[in-house]
């Protein structure tokens, strides 16, 4: 339907297809946010139901929407429950029967866009219903989405960019919010989810993130911290000042705080200061279909998930003794019984005090993804995956020079 009017109400029901065209749910709503400066409101994505779930597909992963239903670019689909945000529009929930100047929404089109990274959809008009007195029919008639912006507004302007930013990369988004000014910047924090602000943060240098959450009360910034990867956590810590550190560790969960005590004791530019111990960790009997359980679940990073630490007792670092790790090919080539001793890689690990340097010459010499940090005894302490040790090693403003080349 490239180049044409698509009505919502076409849409909504529609069946939600796999990369494959088999149907796996149906389309229920369709997000909008505010557009930028007077532009149309954009399709961030649809509501949808699957499975008995009400989920969010992101707009990003449709390839087709037409009259056999919404097309997905890949396989995989996100179960986690929809959440509506502030600055998001739903059309059936919140527009559609809405009343403007003695007429109704009936409907709303949209048109397909398309830039140098994405194809999406935009609203384009609106189609308002005037009753028919004394039996006469309802009229009708079709008017440009910005004859009724008020529609679409969102309650303030930095919650309609905190939707727009809603399903960016990270390091995207840590572009837009560079190129705002520090006030706007902190608003905006206050305006996003806790999850999404820290994903935010850990791609901002540690003194951007202190000035985009020094107006955050501790609470807040509690609930934040609190989403952040161990290890880039404490390399936040370690930039703020003492006392500020010490209300945040004595606010945090005792046991995360800890954990965050701990690897602050490492020396900058070690092994230890760069590790997480956010690692899969399991015994050497658990089966092949037990870790591959762990490793599905979505919340690892990738780096994370691509092995599994294989130790004895106790299983939390530092755990007992250190055996070995199991690749996720090798899981995908075993059978599901099978115990994890049978199938153990006998790598290598380094230890806390290791530099950083010497650190990514061993993923590259091992070409790993991650590696095994232990102590003298040979317990598992955590592991340091590699774009860690990249972050480490690039050029201190590499992120600023890669958004320059990539803006459109």
């Amino acid at each position: 339907m490239a180049g044409e009017l698509i009505y919502a109400f076409r849409i909504m029901r529609l069946p939600l297809l796999d990369a494959g065209g088999a149907a796996i749910g149906r389309i229920d709503d369709i997000v909008v946010v505010p557009g930028r400066l007077g532009t149309a409101p954009r399709v961030t994505g649809f509501v949808a139901t699957s499975q008995r779930r009400r989920i969010f597909v992101n707009a990003n992963r449709v390839i087709s929407l037409d009259t056999e239903g919404a097309r997905l670019r890949s396989w995989d689909v996100d179960l986690n429950p929809f959440k509506s945000r502030d600055g998001e529009h739903l059309l059936q929930a919140d527009i559609i029967d809405k009343r403007v100047t003695g007429e109704t929404v009936s409907d709303v089109a949209l048109r397909p866009t398309v830039n140098a990274r994405e194809t999406g959809w935009e609203v384009a008009k609106v189609r308002l219903t005037r009753s028919g007195l004394f039996g006469r029919r309802n009229t009708y008639r079709l008017v440009e989405w910005n004859e009724v912006g008020g529609l679409f507004a969102a309650p303030t302007e930095m919650a309609a960019e905190a939707a727009r930013l809603r399903d960016m990369h990270p390091s995207d988004v840590a572009g837009v919010v560079r190129a705002l000014p520090l006030a706007q910047r902190q608003l905006l924090a206050k305006e996003m989810d806790d999850d999404r602000l820290a994903d935010l943060l850990e791609e901002l240098p540690e003194q951007e993130q202190l000035a985009l959450i020094s107006n955050l009360d501790l609470d807040r910034v509690i609930d934040v911290l609190e989403e952040m990867e161990f290890d880039d956590l404490a390399d936040l810590l370690a930039e703020m000042p003492a006392q500020r550190r010490a209300e945040v560790l004595e606010a945090m969960d005792d046991e995360d705080a800890d954990v965050v005590r701990s690897l602050l004791s490492y020396a900058p530019g070690t092994a230890g200061a760069l590790m997480t111990p956010e690692i899969i960790i399991m015994s050497s009997n658990a089966t092949v279909a037990e870790a591959l359980a762990q490793v599905r679940d979505p919340e690892w990073l990738v780096s994370i998930a691509a092995q599994v630490f294989v130790v004895q007792p106790p299983l939390r670092a530092p755990t007992g003794q250190y055996l070995g790790v199991v690749h996720v090919q090798r899981l995908l080539r075993e059978p599901p019984s099978t115990e994890l001793a049978r199938c153990l890689a006998k790598e290598p690990t380094v230890s806390a005090n290791m530099s950083d340097r010497e650190v990514a010459e061993f993923l590259a010499s091992y070409n790993l993804l991650a590696v095994g940090v232990c102590n003298e005894a040979g317990h598992l302490l955590g592991a340091i995956t590699v774009d860690d040790v990249l972050d480490r090693m690039l050029p201190a403003d590499w992120r600023q020079r890669r958004r320059q080349a990539v803006q459109p």
